[in-house]
Formats: structure tokens, C-alpha cells, sequence
């Protein structure tokens, strides 16, 4: 078992067969699923929610790593708990109290994530780390799907990596979104990720099966 995990974001499933495809990621062995939850306010963007989380939840045991791009997160904490997801991560710039928010996740029984925009300082939120399970960075703007890796990412990644470490919390993980593909996911794994959350590439041009080979094989090419 690879040591790097690989986060499909159904936000590039095909909806009309998302069980289908949430069956083939299954049987490959793909932990988890990376589900996107967009208010239209917090990003321009509108996604799916709650019912859709429900209705896939009977079907698969892997790990919801639910990523809400929404404001005042901790009006639906509980809420998202209660339907299955297994992780929560919110954005450090929605809420105005982010420990308040992470206590809420735990309580609620899930693990917590906090996440940050491309421009957001990583010394925002540091005194957080040693109470969530997993940091996510945003590697495009939040909101949209099939945007280009945004380059200073990489300096972001390593220089979290190298603040958890040196803070005795390596076993955070570092979870990275955005524009990741088999062309960049060495790079973005030798900068110091743990987790790739990729869209388009797992769910679109070739098949679902040969996108996942190739993410696997890029996995175990980086010791």
C-alpha cells in the first residue's frame, strides 16, 4: 500500500453514472473521495450538497474527505457528520473562529481539515496545526474546476512540510488541490504532499482505470 494517498474529486464525475464510477475507484483501491460542497458566496460557484452526499454514502466505505468552500462553516458541521463524511476540512478565511470551528468537527466525530487560499500567508494558520488532521493547499483559486497548477504552490508545500516536521507533526497530512496530473504529481509529491485531490484527471479522457495506473505508478516512483 502506497504511502501517498489519491483523493478523486467527484466535482469531475460524471453524475449521470456516479455510482458506476464511484464503484471503479472502490474496486481499484482509491481511499478516498474528495467531495466539494460550494455556496455560491464564499466562491462564485455552486455544487452539490447534502442529498448527494447521502445517497452515495450506502454505497462505498471509503473515507468522504469533504472540503467545504462555504461561509460560517460551523452551521452545517454537525450536520455533514451526521450524513457520512468522515473528514471535514473548512477555509481558515470563512469563519472568524477557525479553533472553534475544528473543536466542532471532532465533536461531531469526524476528522478535521483547514484549508487556505493560494494567497492566504501559511503563517495564518499555524497556530492550528497541532489540532487538525490534515491541511489542504489550495494549489488554484477555489471554485473551479480544470484551472493550471499555480507554480508558487510547490515553495507553499515544501515550507508547510518543513514547519510540521520541525514542529512534531509529521503525521498531519498534507492534502494539495488543484491542476495536479501525472505530468506535475512527482513534483507536488517530492515538495512534501501526502494526499492529491485530482479531478479531471482521474474521471476524464482515458479511462478511470489507466488514470489511477498512472497515478499509482507516479506514487511509487517517489520514495
Amino acid at each position: 500500500m502506497s504511502k501517498y494517498i489519491l483523493a478523486p474529486s467527484l466535482l469531475a464525475a460524471d453524475f449521470g453514472i456516479l455510482g458506476q464510477q464511484i464503484e471503479k475507484t472502490k474496486k481499484l483501491e482509491v481511499p478516498y473521495l474528495h467531495i466539494d460542497v460550494m455556496d455560491g458566496v464564499f466562491v462564485p460557484s455552486i455544487s452539490f450538497g447534502m442529498p448527494v452526499i447521502s445517497s452515495i454514502r450506502p454505497i462505498t466505505d471509503q473515507f468522504f474527505d469533504v472540503h467545504l468552500m462555504i461561509v460560517d462553516p460551523e452551521r452545517y458541521i454537525e450536520e455533514f457528520a451526521s450524513i457520512g463524511a468522515d473528514g471535514i476540512t473548512f477555509h481558515y478565511e470563512a469563519t472568524k473562529d477557525p479553533k472553534a470551528v475544528i473543536d466542532l468537527i471532532h465533536k461531531s466525530g469526524a476528522k478535521a481539515g483547514i484549508s487556505l487560499k493560494p494567497d492566504t500567508p501559511l503563517e495564518e494558520i499555524y497556530p492550528y496545526l497541532s489540532s487538525v488532521e490534515l491541511v489542504l493547499v489550495m494549489s488554484v483559486e477555489p471554485g473551479f474546476g480544470g484551472q493550471k497548477f499555480i507554480e508558487k504552490s510547490y515553495d507553499r508545500i515544501r515550507d508547510l512540510r518543513k514547519y510540521l516536521d520541525e514542529h512534531n507533526l509529521s503525521d498531519v497530512i498534507i492534502e494539495v488541490d488543484g491542476g495536479i496530473g501525472k505530468n506535475n504529481v512527482k513534483d507536488v509529491l517530492k515538495a512534501g504532499a501526502t494526499a492529491i485531490v485530482s479531478g479531471s484527471s482521474v474521471f476524464r479522457n482515458k479511462s478511470i482505470e489507466d488514470n489511477v495506473a498512472d497515478f499509482y505508478e507516479a506514487f511509487e516512483s517517489v520514495k
